[in-house]
């Protein structure tokens, strides 16, 4: 007999863009989906946008890609996965496989895949629906709060290095030491590379190199460009910061056929030159698929990289939020039903 309430706590957004804690009632999961009791949900700045009006959000969505759970019940056609399995579920909710690119091979293209906590509701919240395909499963030796954030922010670091192809002794410089950042100059340093890490100020430079960087450039203090030019041109720049102005100016510090990886949303601005005539690259990486996931699980329980995480009780999901936001956070929140 099943243990569950029959309602349950999650927080949604409001009409007015702003969280609000809720009670809902615990529904059974359809066809080719499970139900999750979560256990963590970590806070992610992509979040935010659905706490603005846009077409891909609605009000009393809940929020949360960063999600680890126990599935307690499955739905009909689900054979891959059962109950007391922990998995988890991050940014891309799962591919349709009918799709043209699902018949390629591309799932994260997929024509059919709804955006977790943004389309379909997420994990700010004690229970949440997922569909199989977009699960991912968790190594027993990690706890679900320390895995949450590789979820998204560490896939994306770490499928961006990957899909940048740099080889071991490359230079890869690591652009804003945040919440990608910290984790990105991990991935670089145990998958061999030379590690630089560009950040504002010299408040990070310390952590940057106990977490793996062999260089810090302050580009606030020294001509970031001149400075890899030094060290023979960058090739690879991973931009983990908003800024598309900055890992702009950057370009000019890569190596000839060297490679700017966009994980930022800002527009960058390459000149022809740049392109033709030193056969300069620029590059973008979303996450990955749910077996990536697993990969950079994998890679991460083996390497010993690490999220430097703070906890939340879940009712404290606004002011999580808003940590993230302010650049407070050292560096993800994660909240704990």
């Amino acid at each position: 007999m099943s243990t569950a309430p029959s309602t349950y706590r999650a927080v949604q957004v409001a009409a007015d863009g702003s969280l609000e804690p809720v009670r809902r009632e615990l529904t059974d999961p359809t066809r080719g989906h499970v139900r999750l009791r979560v256990e963590a949900c970590g806070v992610c700045h992509t979040d935010a946008y659905g706490f603005q009006p846009h077409p891909e959000t609605e009000q009393g969505r809940v929020p949360g890609h960063e999600v680890v759970g126990i599935i307690d019940a499955v739905g009909e056609g689900v054979t891959r996965w059962a109950v007391g399995d922990r998995v988890g579920v991050g940014f891309l909710a799962g591919h349709c496989g009918e799709c043209v690119s699902c018949r390629r091979g591309d799932f994260v293209t997929c024509k059919d895949q709804p955006k977790t906590g943004l389309e379909v509701d997420g994990g700010y919240a004690e229970y949440m629906i997922a569909r199989q395909t977009g699960l991912v499963a968790i190594p027993d030796s990690m706890s679900s709060a320390a895995v949450a954030p590789l979820l998204c922010a560490g896939l994306t670091t770490y499928n961006g290095l990957l899909n940048s192809s740099p080889v071991p002794g490359s230079v890869v410089g690591i652009q804003g030491i945040g919440g990608l950042g910290h984790l990105g100059l991990q991935y670089a340093d145990k998958m061999g590379m030379r590690v630089v890490a560009i950040g504002r100020g010299t408040e990070k430079e310390k952590l940057s190199l106990e977490l793996g960087a062999d260089e810090y450039i302050d580009s606030t203090g020294t001509d970031a460009v001149a400075a890899l030019n030094k060290l023979g041109g960058a090739d690879v720049i991973v931009a983990t910061a908003s800024s598309g102005e900055v890992a702009s100016t950057l370009i000019g510090g890569l190596a000839d056929h060297g490679r700017l990886m966009i994980l930022g949303a800002s527009p960058v601005t390459v000149g022809p030159d740049d392109l033709k005539d030193r056969r300069i690259q620029i590059l973008g990486s979303l996450t990955g698929t749910p077996i990536q996931n697993e990969d950079n699980l994998a890679f991460a329980e083996r390497e010993g990289v690490k999220a430097l995480i703070e906890e939340r009780p879940l009712n404290e999901a606004p002011a999580a939020v808003d940590r993230m936001l302010s650049g407070q956070a050292r560096f993800r929140m994660v909240l704990i039903p």
